[in-house]
C-alpha cells in the first residue's frame, strides 16, 4: 500500500473518517480544533462547521444526519442546514475526562468511550451504549482510553483497543440486540509496534488498527497475529477508514501534536489490498 496526501487540512487532531456512500464523500473531525470536515475522494473540501467543542468522533444516520460526540455529550448534527440536537448529555464522568473514539455499531446504537484526560492516566474511562431515545448504558469500564471500536461485516464480532493499555480485546456480538460478550484480549502492543489507536475491520474479518506512535497501519487476524505493518508518511496516523464506491481504498487520519512532520495533520489515501467492512448507520435518527 502507498499512502499519498488527498487532503492538507493541517489538524491538530484528526480523527473518526467514515465513508458515507451516499454522498460519495468522506466525514471525519479535528477534536482540538472542534472542526466536522467534508471531504470528496479527489481531495475537494466540500464544507466544514465549526462545533464550538472539542469534536472527539462521529458516524453517519439514517436520516444523512451525523451522530457526534462532543467532549461530554453526543448531539445529532444536520450537515446540509447546521441544525443540531443533544441526543445525550448525561456524561458524568471527572471532569478532566471526555468522550472519545465512538462508531455506530450493527445494532444501529452508537458506541462510543472516554478518556482521562490527564498527563497520568488511570483506568477509569468507560465504553457506552448511547440510542436515538437518549438511553447510554455503561457498556464496560477500566479503561484508560477508550479506542479502536469496529464490527466484522457480518456484525458478528466487536474490536475494542485501548490505547494506553496497550492492547486489543475482542467480543463476540448479538448485532440485533446490541450485547457483546466473551470478551477476550488478542494482543498486547508496545510503542514500536503500534500503539492501538483507531481502527477499521475489513471484508475478510481481520482488523486494521492505526499505530499512532509508529507511524503505521497494521492488519491484525481476529486471533491477534499481525498480519502486516504498513507505513504511512507521518509519525502519528489516528485511524484508518474504508472508502470509495466498493470500499477498495483506505483513508487515514493524522494528528500534529508534538511533532513537526510538514504533513502530520494531513488526510491520506491508497488503494486496499482488500474490500472494506460496509459501517452501520445510526436508527431512528
Amino acid at each position: 500500500m502507498d499512502f499519498t496526501l488527498l487532503a492538507d487540512l493541517k489538524g491538530q487532531l484528526l480523527e473518526s473518517p467514515v465513508w458515507d456512500a451516499a454522498r460519495g464523500c468522506l466525514f471525519l473531525c479535528d477534536i482540538e480544533g472542534g472542526l466536522i470536515h467534508q471531504i470528496a475522494l479527489d481531495g475537494r473540501q466540500m464544507a466544514r462547521w465549526q462545533m464550538g467543542d472539542k469534536v472527539a468522533s462521529l458516524g453517519l444516520c439514517d436520516s444523512g444526519w451525523l451522530i457526534v460526540a462532543l467532549s461530554r455529550s453526543v448531539v445529532a448534527f444536520d450537515p446540509e442546514t447546521g441544525r443540531r440536537e443533544t441526543v445525550w448529555d448525561g456524561f458524568d464522568e471527572p471532569a478532566t475526562s471526555r468522550l472519545n473514539d465512538g462508531k455506530v455499531g450493527p445494532d444501529g446504537a452508537f458506541w462510543v468511550g472516554s478518556m482521562d484526560g490527564r498527563s497520568e492516566r488511570q483506568p477509569i474511562s468507560r465504553l457506552y451504549r448511547v440510542t436515538d431515545k437518549g438511553a447510554a448504558v455503561v457498556i464496560d469500564g477500566g479503561i484508560e482510553i477508550s479506542n479502536g471500536l469496529a464490527w466484522s461485516a457480518d456484525g458478528k464480532h466487536m474490536f475494542l483497543s485501548d490505547s494506553r493499555g496497550p492492547w486489543i480485546d475482542l467480543f463476540d456480538f448479538d448485532p440485533v440486540q446490541g450485547v457483546p460478550t466473551n470478551r477476550r484480549r488478542i494482543r498486547d502492543l508496545d510503542e514500536a509496534t503500534g500503539r492501538p489507536d483507531g481502527g477499521a475491520c475489513d471484508a475478510d474479518g481481520f482488523y486494521w488498527s492505526a499505530g499512532v506512535s509508529a507511524g503505521v497501519i497494521n492488519r491484525f487476524s481476529p486471533d491477534g497475529r499481525l498480519e502486516r505493518h504498513v507505513p504511512v508518511p507521518v509519525p502519528a496516523p489516528t485511524m484508518p477508514c474504508f472508502c470509495g464506491p466498493d470500499l477498495r481504498k483506505m483513508a487515514v487520519t493524522s494528528h500534529r501534536l508534538g511533532n513537526d512532520n510538514p504533513l502530520s495533520g494531513g488526510l491520506f489515501v491508497a488503494s486496499a489490498p482488500v474490500t472494506g467492512a460496509p459501517v452501520a448507520r445510526m436508527k431512528g435518527v
